[in-house]
């Protein structure tokens, strides 16, 4: 009997020291495939890791959005930041309208309810599609607006991958301009479609209001003037049971809130993508221009 209990007592510090071990469970910390969303998952990655001293795996570059949202979903990764319009259309399948607000209680309320995601507070970024020209065109046409623009016919148009299908993309652009395009429009990685502008491969591109390269090159973004697309407010959604399990997470996340702004964002895109230097490097003077170092 009293080997018996022995081992029993051995078998239970085995367990206990392999336990311990293995260490606290690492947050996982998703982006999808371009500039911004991954300058945006480091920052995170980093701050989650400053604040909270625990380990972050990085699962950046993951895709697009039904990807990025599928492995919120099943727990692949714990959050990542996601735009509101993008979801409302692009997840929940609901008409891309309505103010920021609108969008975004619409977008927490049906998350919360169907997948037991919270959306966070956004970050200060309005990320919208940008319908743009080149700055010579656009003088030479007089052109200020998406409504002046629909009315010259033969622009060729370039565009990534998910606007073409999405139905806050092509689709509202059409039928808010009835815009007359020379053929269809020519898919490329995003990271593409400013040379093919400016090799004159396409005429005006759906960029993003934070791209780097709008406050460096002679381009026009056209004002969106009839609303044609929804906001694009950036959050981070973050999986109910992760905030459950991880004190503070909901702290330290909610510091990133309110502390970008458009400007801001095209800064750090133009400094990955045009001044090709490290996403990490990057993030960290973000963070501690901010304050949060």
């Amino acid at each position: 009997m009293g080997r018996t209990k022995t081992f029993a007592g051995l078998a239970a510090i085995l367990t206990l020291a392999g336990c311990s071990n293995s260490g606290p469970r690492p947050i996982k910390i998703g982006s999808k495939n371009f500039t911004e969303q991954v300058i945006l998952g480091e920052i995170i990655a980093q701050h989650v890791e400053h604040r909270l001293h625990l380990p972050v795996e990085r699962r950046l570059n993951l895709g697009g959005t039904l990807l990025a949202h599928q492995a919120l979903r099943s727990g692949e990764i714990d959050l990542y930041p996601e735009y509101t319009g993008t979801a409302l259309a692009a997840v929940l399948k609901e008409a891309p309208s309505g103010t920021s607000a609108e969008v975004l209680t619409r977008v927490r309320s049906a998350y919360l309810r169907d997948f037991q995601i919270e959306w966070l507070d956004p970050t200060g970024i309005d990320n919208g599609f940008a319908m743009v020209v080149q700055g010579a065109d656009a003088r030479a046409r007089k052109l200020e607006t998406l409504s002046d623009a629909a009315k010259v016919a033969g622009w060729t148009l370039g565009v990534g991958y998910e606007f073409e299908q999405r139905a806050d993309g092509l689709p509202a652009l059409n039928r808010t301009y009835g815009f007359r395009w020379s053929g269809r429009p020519k898919s490329m990685d995003l990271g593409l479609l400013y040379k093919a502008l400016e090799q004159g491969q396409v005429t005006m591109i759906a960029a993003n209001t934070t791209d780097g390269l709008l406050s460096k090159l002679d381009l026009k973004v056209l004002r969106d003037d009839q609303r044609s697309f929804p906001p694009y407010e950036v959050a981070i959604a973050v999986r109910q049971d992760s905030l459950r399990q991880t004190p503070g997470l909901r702290e330290a996340l909610v510091e990133l809130s309110g502390k970008f702004t458009n400007l801001t964002m095209q800064v750090l895109n133009y400094q990955v993508d045009g001044q090709h230097r490290p996403v990490a490097e990057v993030a960290a003077e973000f963070l501690k221009s901010a304050g949060l170092r």
